[in-house]
């Protein structure tokens, strides 16, 4: 897996959980990052389903978190730390982000796309064991309610759901978005 690619993920799986943060402690933050990077896997997966694709983004790189911010209220300047240390941000891919949105508030599109890894290059073993995102039990759901929460996740979820949608209906599932 390209680096590129592992920060996008990164990216994603961090941005999601600031903007829809775990309630309980350290074991329902664990559990909801467990969701969170799945879903930021699978949706990254889909967006850039070659290897020439994820090195692409080394040399394109993504759009960043502005516009979602602006949209979720997600993120103040200077949060990051005295540092300023919010170079991640840049990482941020607002496709995988909305996607991951899309996955996490709807297991049976999460399922659909997890069967759909298995046309791209990463191949369906990239997501690994993805019962947390398409069977998330009890604990899953309580540690990452906000992020799991339709109406919540709803204005990021629906700016890029439609194209989600459509390349999962796509009869064979073998063209992808560059």
């Amino acid at each position: 897996m390209h680096s590129e690619f592992s920060s996008v993920i990164a990216a994603a799986t961090r941005w999601l959980l600031s903007a829809y943060p775990a309630t309980g402690g350290a074991l329902s933050r664990a559990l909801a990052e467990a969701q969170a990077r799945q879903a930021a896997t699978v949706a990254a997966a889909l967006r850039h389903p070659t290897a020439v694709d994820a090195a692409l983004l080394g040399l394109l790189a993504p759009g960043g978190a502005d516009r979602l911010d602006r949209i979720a209220g997600a993120w103040v300047a200077g949060e990051d730390g005295e540092d300023g240390e919010d170079g991640w941000r840049t990482w941020v891919d607002e496709v995988v982000v909305s996607w991951a949105a899309c996955l996490l508030s709807d297991p049976d599109l999460a399922a659909s796309a997890v069967t759909a890894l298995a046309a791209t290059e990463h191949g369906a073993s990239l997501a690994g064991d993805a019962l947390r995102l398409t069977d998330p039990g009890t604990h899953d759901r309580a540690a990452a309610a906000l992020l799991r929460h339709p109406d919540l996740v709803a204005p990021i979820a629906g700016l890029h759901r439609a194209e989600l949608t459509a390349l999962l209906a796509a009869e064979p599932l073998d063209s992808f978005p560059a």
